[in-house]
């Protein structure tokens, strides 16, 4: 019965995520870049306003905090066991079509951000509420499609942001340590459970604190990494470009196939772990105290810069690195070859890796249960958003003890259905993304406060 329903996921994954879905996601990366005006160029001064404080400003959040809410929930398992399942499934050239999804991604986060804060509504309790979902309503007038939009997120939080993290928090704890994965699942539903209560507030809090750490960590383990791979890292670049076109270039025993596959893995798993153009992150970015659409825009953009352009590029050179560096690596599984490939480093090595997919998947998880919760909030108001509560945290137990390959294929095709109406979205709404940069980015006034009357809540 597993196996039916696994192999009927993977179908409708596969067709998803043919030539449609890889159009419609670059297609859309490529418009908003060419239309935005390169967006990407604007990123260090996003950076200096991410860590800026907008004070005065409507929202539940900092700008800061809702960008730690939202890396949290992106940096994760797709960072590193993601980067590694693309590389053995789509060869090394997987790596170039995931980083790429990642550069032109930047823009489409950028639009999502602005939307999100352009449309969003304030509850009669004064909290604020925001989204794809309400960009689709109150922008387009598309209330069916918004609700769509939310039971295909309610779905997605369940698959990538729930059963992929806990699963791979187990197999690592059992592989490393050999920690039951039912222990593993119990300690983390409990930890899951110990957090959420607290809402979005308590979610941005925690986020806060292990988002910076965790990547910084993260990110020496690899430097080092790289220092002691450094007469291969030139070659596995060189690789990583060449099998991107040609994927028979790659020989070694590199799985070798097609152009499409090889980009289809690389851009599935981009956006799984970026979400540019998923629609997830401009969910929190709308709780963000922001004086006007276009800050919280730029602030929420570099959240695809960190995850993708940053992070994932570090993480093939690691893994295409250790390949060439050390013939013995079995590059057939993308857990056992991120694992040996962090092996390399001496003494802290495993516990690095360890720490990190923890803290990773963790975090995710948390910012996929306020994405879930928002969604649901908007098909039943609050009768069922405890209910989700419960259903999430057993979830995450569940997911801790399943295969893998069910739970990737479900991620993938959540992923998939959350995308079509965010990027409908977008795309209909470019005409108001446009005319808002222009306002506050190209006139050089991001210091001005929104008009209320521009878009009264």
């Amino acid at each position: 019965m597993l196996d039916s329903i696994s192999k009927a996921i993977e179908a409708c994954s596969n067709f998803l995520w043919g030539w449609p879905m890889i159009i419609m996601l670059l297609g859309t990366h490529l418009f908003l870049t060419v239309r935005l005006r390169f967006p990407q160029r604007k990123i260090f001064k996003a950076i200096r306003l991410s860590l800026t404080s907008d004070k005065g400003a409507s929202g539940d959040v900092s700008q800061f905090g809702a960008l730690a809410t939202a890396l949290a929930a992106t940096i994760g398992t797709g960072n590193i066991i993601g980067v590694a399942t693309a590389i053995t499934l789509g060869g090394p050239g997987a790596v170039f079509w995931c980083w790429l999804t990642g550069v032109f991604g930047i823009a489409t986060k950028y639009a999502e951000g602005l939307v999100a804060v352009k449309y969003r509504i304030k509850t009669s309790n004064g909290k604020m509420l925001g989204g794809p979902m309400y960009a689709l309503e109150r922008g387009l007038g598309m209330k069916w499609l918004a609700v769509l939009f939310c039971v295909f997120t309610v779905l997605a939080s369940f698959g990538i942001g729930n059963l992929v993290q806990s699963n791979a928090i187990s197999l690592l704890c059992y592989e490393t340590y050999r920690v039951p994965v039912e222990v593993s699942g119990l300690c983390i539903a409990v930890a899951v459970a110990l957090v959420v209560i607290f809402g979005v507030k308590g979610i941005a809090k925690v986020c806060s604190m292990f988002v910076p750490l965790m990547a910084l960590l993260y990110v020496l383990g690899c430097v080092f990494i790289l220092f002691v791979n450094g007469a291969y890292v030139g070659e596995a670049l060189k690789l990583i470009i060449v099998s991107a076109f040609n994927p028979e270039a790659a020989g070694g025993g590199f799985i070798g196939g097609s152009i499409i596959m090889t980009a289809r893995y690389g851009i599935a798993r981009g956006l799984f772990s970026n979400e540019s153009g998923m629609g997830s992150a401009p969910i929190v970015a709308a709780a963000a105290r922001t004086r006007n659409p276009v800050r919280q825009a730029l602030v929420s953009s570099t959240g695809t810069f960190w995850d993708t352009v940053v992070i994932c590029a570090l993480t093939g050179l690691v893994l295409v690195s250790s390949i060439l560096a050390y013939p013995d690596i079995t590059y057939n599984d993308g857990p056992a070859l991120t694992k040996v490939a962090f092996d390399k480093i001496p003494y802290i090595g495993a516990p690095l890796l360890t720490f990190g997919i923890i803290t990773f998947a963790f975090s995710t998880i948390l910012g996929w249960c306020y994405y879930g919760e928002k969604a649901m909030e908007y098909l039943t108001g609050k009768k069922l958003t405890l209910v989700y509560r419960g259903i999430f945290i057993i979830a995450t137990f569940f997911g801790a003890i399943v295969k893998l390959a069910v739970v990737w294929n479900l991620a993938d095709l959540t992923n998939a259905l959350m995308a079509i109406p965010n990027l409908v979205s977008l795309i209909f709404l470019s005409g108001v993304i446009v005319a808002e940069t222009k306002k506050y980015l190209w006139e050089d006034r991001l210091d001005e406060e929104a008009d209320p009357e521009d878009n009264p809540m």
